[in-house]
């Protein structure tokens, strides 16, 4: 359990981090900064969110995101597994909206005058005047509300628009045939369905079922290891999936 603890600390200290990162995050801040001209720290990240996701895929939404980490803390009121299916395509159609605004905010600004990866902060933080901390609890709103209501990261499901760059990672990484890193099921006659996977899992996806075609598949996997960590017969285990895998039909 030490690589979880480890998990959980990295995700306490991004969020304890969040007042300073935020607008290293912010979709809003992207789009005033497009009709700018520039390239500010959130187009930084999420370029690095895709490319990173390609080989790694959701590994920053398990270790790293401070909204993962609000919405683990909201376990202790509400553990349920959310209702999934169509609604985890709503963050694609924010998501898709929003991209097309940030487009034209580029395009309307005519050419790329500058690259400031601290725009619009304060030596580099993010909350630093009132304005800005009503900006923040508004954001931890947003991200802890729907956890609370619907269930284990929730915001993650509906509404981020951080996860659609890497899910679009993973799946250009398949297209690609690209080796990438999996959660794999390697003895799957060894399951005794127990359903602690299913429990445990902290995106309230249905590992048991995802073994019976031995690899965990499901956009919403975030790579984080729980169900490995917790399976009592070894089924679960990460691997890399290569090119002659792909082209074996793995």
């Amino acid at each position: 359990m030490t690589k979880q603890r480890i998990r959980k600390l990295l995700l306490t200290t991004s969020l304890l981090l969040f007042p300073i990162t935020l607008y290293y995050f912010s979709p809003a801040l992207i789009i005033y900064a497009g009709l700018n001209g520039i390239i500010n720290g959130s187009f930084i990240i999420f370029v690095l969110m895709f490319l990173f996701s390609i080989p790694f895929g959701r590994l920053f939404c398990s270790y790293l995101c401070p909204a993962g980490g609000l919405q683990e803390c909201a376990f202790a009121v509400n553990e349920s597994t959310p209702k999934q299916g169509w609604r985890n395509y709503t963050k694609f159609v924010i998501w898709g909206i929003w991209l097309i605004i940030v487009i034209l905010c580029y395009f309307h600004s005519g050419k790329i005058l500058a690259i400031d990866f601290f725009f619009e902060t304060e030596n580099g933080i993010s909350v630093s005047s009132i304005q800005s901390y009503v900006i923040y609890y508004g954001i931890i709103c947003l991200i802890f509300i729907p956890s609370i209501l619907f269930g284990k990261r929730a915001f993650c499901h509906y509404l981020c628009w951080m996860a659609p760059f890497m899910i679009l990672g993973i799946k250009l990484r398949r297209f690609l045939h690209l080796p990438g890193i999996h959660i794999r099921a390697n003895k799957r006659e060894n399951c005794v369905s127990c359903g602690k996977c299913n429990k445990v899992c902290p995106m309230g996806i249905d590992i048991m079922s995802e073994t019976k075609h031995g690899i965990i598949s499901n956009q919403e996997c975030i790579q984080c290891g729980v169900c490995i960590d917790n399976c009592p017969k070894n089924v679960l285990t990460f691997r890399e999936i290569g090119r002659k895998e792909y082209h074996n039909g793995k």
